[in-house]
C-alpha cells in the first residue's frame, strides 16, 4: 500500500493555478519534478490561458475550462514527443498560466526628450507621459518576446521591460501620423485615440499584447517653442491688430484722461502711414525708368526687416513678427528671417 501511495505521489493528476494577486501576468506551474499522468485534469479559470512548453518549443494552448490531458486533446505536444499511437505513460512538460484580463492604469513616459520633425518649428525636443491599458492576446508570442522563462512574471517587471519599447512605439507613431507640435502641446487629450490605430498593430505583432487605451496626459516642448505657441494663440485671440488698437484707443478715450498707450500706438500708426505716403510721393518722381529687358522687382530700399517695420510703426519687433505669422502683415519668410515690402506695409496701414 505504501508503494502505491508513493507512486501516486510522483504523478500530477490535477494542474491548476489559483491566483489571488492583481499584478501577475504569467506563472509557470510548479511541478516539483513530477510527471503528468495520462488523463490528468487541467483546470483553466476565467481570464486565464494555459500554455504547454516542451524542450523550449510551444505546444498546445488551452482556454478556460476543464480539460483531460489525453492524446486527442494535445495533438501538438503528441507530435513534439513523437507519440504515434497515443501515450499511456506519464510525461514531463512545462505549463505556463497566463493572465488575459485587462490591466489598467499602466504608466509610460519619456525619460529623455525625443526628437521629432515639425513643419513649423523644424527639429523639436519633446517630453511626454501618460497611461495605457492592455491585455495579452497572443500567449506564445508574449512568453517568447516579453516574459521569457520567468517562473513568475509581474507587472513591475513588465513595466521595466516595456517602458522603452512603448516610448519607441509612441515616437514611431508620431512620425507616421505627422502630428504638428502645436497639436501635440494643445490637443493631447485627443491625440491618444488618434495614435491608437497606429500603435496597436505594432504591439500586437511584436509582443502579443493589445493596447485598449492609450492616454497622453501631458507633453512638454522647449521654452522657445512654448513662447511661439503662446504668441500665436494671442494673435488668434486678438484677430485684426489694427481694429484691436482702434478699439483700445476708443475705450481709453471713453474712460477719460486720455487714451494712454493705445492712443499713442494708434497715433504712431497714423504718423507712420503719412510718412509712408510722403515717402512714396517724393520717390515717385525721382525713380528712374527700368532698363529695357530688366525684370520687374522691388528695389532693395523698398524691402524692410521686421526691426525696420517696428521702428516705423513705433511697436516692438516681436509684435511685428507675430502679425507676420498671423498673416495680418503680408511678408516673405526666407529661412528663419522675415522680409516686408513697403507696399505690403501700406496695405496693412490702409486697412
Amino acid at each position: 500500500m505504501g508503494l502505491i501511495d508513493y507512486l501516486k505521489g510522483q504523478f500530477l493528476e490535477i494542474i491548476e493555478w489559483t491566483d489571488d494577486s492583481r499584478d501577475t501576468l504569467s506563472f509557470r506551474f510548479a511541478d516539483e519534478d513530477k510527471e503528468i499522468k495520462n488523463g490528468a485534469q487541467l483546470i483553466v479559470r476565467e481570464s486565464q490561458t494555459a500554455q504547454f512548453v516542451y524542450l523550449g518549443q510551444f505546444g498546445d494552448t488551452f482556454g478556460p475550462g476543464k480539460h483531460s490531458l489525453v492524446t486527442d486533446n494535445i495533438p501538438i505536444l503528441s507530435t513534439l514527443k513523437g507519440w504515434k499511437y497515443g501515450f499511456n505513460s506519464p510525461f514531463k512538460a512545462d505549463v505556463y498560466f497566463v493572465n488575459t484580463r485587462l490591466f489598467t492604469g499602466n504608466k509610460w513616459g519619456t525619460s529623455n526628450p525625443v526628437m521629432m520633425r515639425d513643419a513649423d518649428f523644424g527639429i523639436v525636443r519633446v517630453r511626454a507621459f501618460g497611461t495605457f491599458d492592455f491585455r495579452i492576446t497572443n500567449v506564445p508570442l508574449f512568453l517568447k518576446e516579453v516574459a521569457g522563462s520567468d517562473h513568475h512574471f509581474r507587472l513591475d517587471e513588465f513595466a521595466d521591460t516595456m517602458r522603452s519599447r512603448i516610448v519607441s512605439i509612441f515616437t514611431e507613431a508620431l512620425a507616421t501620423a505627422k502630428v504638428p507640435v502645436l497639436d501635440l502641446a494643445m490637443r493631447y487629450s485627443e491625440l491618444g485615440e488618434a495614435l491608437l490605430p497606429i500603435i496597436n498593430p505594432i504591439t500586437t505583432g511584436k509582443y502579443g499584447i493589445e493596447i485598449t487605451s492609450f492616454v497622453l496626459e501631458n507633453a512638454s516642448v522647449p521654452p522657445e517653442v512654448e513662447a511661439a505657441i503662446d504668441k500665436r494663440s494671442s494673435m488668434g485671440a486678438i484677430g485684426d491688430l489694427n481694429a484691436y488698437v482702434k478699439f483700445q484707443m476708443a475705450e481709453g478715450m471713453a474712460k477719460g484722461g486720455g487714451a494712454g498707450a493705445p492712443a499713442e500706438m494708434a497715433m504712431g500708426f497714423a504718423m507712420a502711414q503719412e510718412m509712408m505716403k510722403s515717402t512714396n510721393l517724393n520717390a515717385g518722381g525721382a525713380t528712374p525708368p527700368p532698363l529695357p529687358g530688366a525684370a520687374a522687382a522691388a528695389p532693395a530700399a523698398d524691402i524692410m526687416t521686421p526691426a525696420q517695420v517696428a521702428q516705423t510703426l513705433g511697436v516692438t519687433e516681436a509684435d511685428v513678427v507675430a502679425s507676420l505669422e498671423a498673416g495680418d502683415i503680408k511678408g516673405k519668410k526666407i529661412g528663419s528671417a522675415w522680409r516686408v515690402t513697403k507696399t505690403a506695409l501700406d496695405q496693412f496701414l490702409a486697412q
